[in-house]
């Protein structure tokens, strides 16, 4: 099977990059060269260029078919009708990464299936993905254009901890200071390792069942928000001290995070993956996220340059606890 990845090197790309080498595609990746923490698999072919660079596509590209072309790095409308007009009649297979976070928000029920409606009346990335899926879905009616959507959530591997603010969260703790955790806590939430999508996603690839459908691919391990916090702190060795702030209030101080709360984060969410199961007979994800948090450690434990501590969120969670703390003294 030959395969192009566009893009190849990101939190989920560089896994599935891996698993698609280690089971004999004739893998290719088109990016622009920076691999940064995830280097390209030996074995794959790597072409340098912007893909959103039509022309310089075209001739990069000319004269090659893929079976399967994935593009990992397509965020908007404008970009997946550029890959209609680039891989048209030129691949048997056209995978769009879409999310998981394009579900009903808030949900209105439980668990999420793949027939959930695509909602989400807040967070622009979200909304972006649906409009993606919509011409994806009206090129595969009507011109019968190949696709396939697969839906992540929440990915994470060694080197992503994946909390807003990062390392910085791991860093406040170890100096004995506090964080910052949305809501009460308890809603429910699901961390997938790449690797445990990748297993999956690859098993898609060259699916001829797969042609008009979409799935998502997510660990089946719930764990709530204050869970995720006590795990990594656990893993990194240090006592998990927090304060409870609305998810309302976070916004009100840093849009961007408000906006992946409010349109995601926020709100409890169990997946049924009773679809990709059936599709990848034998497929679990299997990697809990306690393995997943000493991962994480390890990794930014064995390079101090890694332990990177954003000075601007550290500052926000001060103000953001000492606002808190002022009007609810209880809190914490």
């Amino acid at each position: 099977m030959k395969a192009l990845f566009i893009g190849g090197t990101g939190i989920i790309s560089s896994a599935c990059s891996q698993v698609a080498v280690e089971r004999g595609i004739e893998l290719t990746l088109f990016n622009r060269g920076q691999t940064g923490k995830r280097p390209v698999p030996a074995g794959a072919r790597l072409i340098h260029g912007d893909i959103r660079d039509l022309d310089a596509t075209r001739r990069a590209l000319a004269g090659q078919e893929f079976d399967v072309v994935v593009d990992f790095v397509a965020f908007t409308p404008e970009q997946v009708q550029h890959d209609i007009e680039l891989f048209r009649g030129r691949t048997g297979q056209y995978i769009f990464i879409s999310s998981a976070s394009a579900y009903q928000k808030p949900p209105l029920g439980l668990p999420i299936t793949e027939s959930t409606v695509l909602r989400n009346p807040v967070w622009a990335y979200s909304q972006a993905k649906i409009a993606g899926e919509d011409l994806l879905l009206h090129a595969y009616r009507e011109d019968r254009f190949p696709a396939t959507i697969v839906r992540p959530s929440h990915t994470y591997d060694r080197a992503y901890l994946p909390l807003e603010g990062g390392y910085t969260v791991i860093d406040r703790l170890r100096r004995g200071k506090k964080v910052v955790i949305h809501g009460d806590g308890t809603s429910l939430w699901v961390l997938t390792h790449h690797l445990d999508l990748a297993r999956a996603f690859v098993g898609l690839l060259g699916n001829p069942h797969a042609i008009g459908e979409s799935y998502h691919i997510t660990s089946d391990e719930l764990l709530t928000w204050n869970q995720i916090y006590e795990t990594l702190a656990a893993a990194a060795g240090v006592e998990p001290g927090w304060v409870h702030v609305p998810s309302e209030c976070i916004a009100a101080y840093d849009a961007d995070w408000g906006d992946g709360l409010l349109g995601d984060k926020a709100h409890s969410v169990i997946f049924d993956n009773t679809k990709i199961k059936r599709a990848v007979p034998g497929w679990a994800a299997t990697i809990p996220f306690a393995q997943g948090a000493r991962e994480i450690i390890a990794w930014h434990k064995a390079d101090p340059a890694r332990q990177v501590v954003d000075k601007r969120f550290d500052a926000l969670l001060d103000r953001i606890i000492a606002a808190s703390e002022a009007a609810w003294p209880q809190r914490g």
